[in-house]
C-alpha cells in the first residue's frame, strides 16, 4: 500500500533550504530532531484513487452533518462544545457566510486498511509540507505528488475575491508554526493579484458587520485560528455569526472539530463516516483504566496533544485522569485503539498519517508524517507523498 522512497543526500539538503527560505517552513526540526528526513512516502495510484474516492465520500456525509448541527443546540453537550464557543455559534444572527471550506481527513494505514483517527475540521495547517515538499521530493525523485492543498485553497479564495481585494489571515501570537502557514497563503494569494494582510483576532475591526485590518476594507478573511480561543475573545461574534465579511472557515466547522463527534454520527444519517471512525465511547462507560484496548483523546486536542494511552501512566497518573474524565466528561472521548502498521525505513518502523485535503468539496492533497511512536503529535517528521 505504501512503502518509503530515499532521497540522495544532496537533494535532501537542497529540498530543506528551498522549504526554509523559499515555502516558509521555518521550523524543520524540534529539539534535535530534523522534521524533514531524507526519504519519501510512496503509493501506487490505485491505492490513492481509493483513498480518494473515500475522502470525497466522507467529505460530503460530513457536509450534511455541519449543515444539521448548525441548527441542533440539543447535540452541543454530547458533542462537548465548550460554553463560550456555544454564545458565539448559536447567536440569533445569521451565520458569517464561507469564504472557503478546508478540511483535512487522517487517516493511519493498519493491517486492515484506513483508518480514520480524526478530522480537522477547524483549522488544518501543514500546507508548505503538503503543497512544497512533494513537489520538490518528486522532483528529485522523478514522482508525481497527490496534489497541490495550498493552490486549490488560494484557487477558492480568488474565486470570491475580485483582483486587487485584500484578505486578512489571522493567527494567534507566539505561534511559529502557525505565522508560517499564513503568511505562505499570504505569499500565493498577492502572486494571483489580491492582497494579503497578516495579523490577530485583535487586529480586526468590525463596522455593520464588514471587517477591517490595519486601516483597509477587507474582502475576506483567513481564521487560522482555533474556534474555542476566538471565543474567549470579546468582540469577535462576527467571525461565526451576523457577520458579512466571508470568513474560513465557517462555524459549523468548529463544531465538527469535536473529537466526540462520532458520538452522534449514528442519530444523523452518516453511516460512512460512523464506519470509517474506530469504535467511540464516552470515557465514563469503557473500562480504560484496567484495559489497554482503549486510548483516551481531549475533545478539542490539537497536534496530540492529549491523546494518552491510559496503560503507559503509572498508578497516581491513572487516578488522576480518572478524576479529570469524571468531572469534565464532556472534555474527553475513548477510542479504540487500533495498531498502526510499521513502514520499514532507513531509520528503522515507522508508523505514517496521511492527512487527505478537501477544499470545497473536492481532494486537493495530502500532508504525509511519520514517527517513530504509535502518537503522530509534534514529535513526527514531514514526509512527502508521491505516487508510483
Amino acid at each position: 500500500m505504501i512503502r518509503v522512497r530515499e532521497i540522495a543526500a544532496s537533494d535532501a539538503r537542497e529540498i530543506r533550504l528551498r522549504l526554509v527560505l523559499d515555502h516558509c517552513k521555518w521550523d524543520p526540526q524540534v529539539g534535535d530532531q530534523n522534521t524533514l528526513p531524507p526519504y519519501a512516502l510512496v503509493m501506487d495510484r490505485f491505492a490513492w484513487s481509493e483513498l480518494e474516492a473515500t475522502t470525497e465520500t466522507l467529505a460530503r456525509e460530513l457536509a450534511r452533518v455541519e449543515h444539521a448541527l448548525g441548527s441542533r443546540a440539543d447535540f452541543d453537550d454530547t458533542l462537548g462544545v465548550p460554553r463560550a464557543l456555544r454564545a458565539m455559534i448559536r447567536a440569533p444572527l445569521d451565520p458569517t457566510p464561507a469564504l472557503a471550506r478546508v478540511m483535512r481527513f487522517d487517516f493511519h494505514p493498519t493491517h486492515d486498511g484506513w483508518a480514520l483517527s480524526e478530522i480537522n475540521a477547524d483549522v488544518p495547517g501543514g500546507f508548505t509540507e503538503a503543497s512544497h515538499l512533494p513537489r520538490l521530493a518528486g522532483e528529485a525523485l522523478g514522482l508525481d505528488g497527490v496534489g497541490d492543498p495550498a493552490r486549490a485553497f488560494v484557487d477558492a479564495m480568488v474565486a470570491r475575491v475580485v483582483e486587487g481585494d485584500a484578505v486578512a489571515f489571522v493567527c494567534a501570537p507566539g505561534f511559529m508554526e502557525d505565522a508560517q502557514v499564513v503568511t505562505l497563503l499570504a505569499r500565493e494569494l498577492e502572486a494571483r493579484g489580491r492582497r494579503g494582510i497578516l495579523g490577530n483576532a485583535k487586529s480586526l475591526s468590525w463596522r455593520d458587520g464588514h471587517a477591517r485590518m490595519r486601516d483597509a476594507d477587507v474582502a475576506g478573511i483567513v481564521r487560522f485560528y482555533q474556534a474555542e480561543w476566538i471565543a474567549e475573545m470579546r468582540g469577535s461574534i462576527p467571525l461565526f455569526s451576523g457577520g458579512k465579511t466571508p470568513v474560513t472557515n465557517p462555524a459549523c466547522a468548529a463544531v465538527a472539530e469535536s473529537k466526540r463527534l462520532p458520538l452522534v454520527l449514528d442519530g444523523l444519517g452518516a453511516p460512512s463516516l460512523h464506519a470509517a471512525f474506530p469504535e467511540t465511547r464516552d470515557a465514563r462507560d469503557v473500562a480504560w483504566r484496567s484495559s489497554d484496548a482503549w486510548v483516551l483523546k481531549g475533545t478539542y486536542s490539537n497536534t496530540g496533544d492529549r491523546v494518552i494511552f491510559p496503560e503507559r501512566l503509572g498508578r497516581a497518573a491513572r487516578a488522576l485522569l480518572a478524576m479529570r474524565t469524571f468531572a469534565r466528561p464532556d472534555d474527553w472521548v475513548a477510542q479504540r485503539r487500533f495498531e498502526s502498521a510499521p513502514i520499514d525505513s532507513p531509520d528503522g518502523p515507522l508508523h505514517a498519517c496521511v492527512g487527505v485535503y478537501v477544499v470545497d468539496g473536492n481532494v486537493a492533497g495530502a500532508y504525509a508524517r511519520v514517527s517513530h511512536h504509535a502518537i503522530i503529535d509534534f514529535r513526527a517528521m514531514d514526509v512527502a507523498l508521491l505516487l508510483d
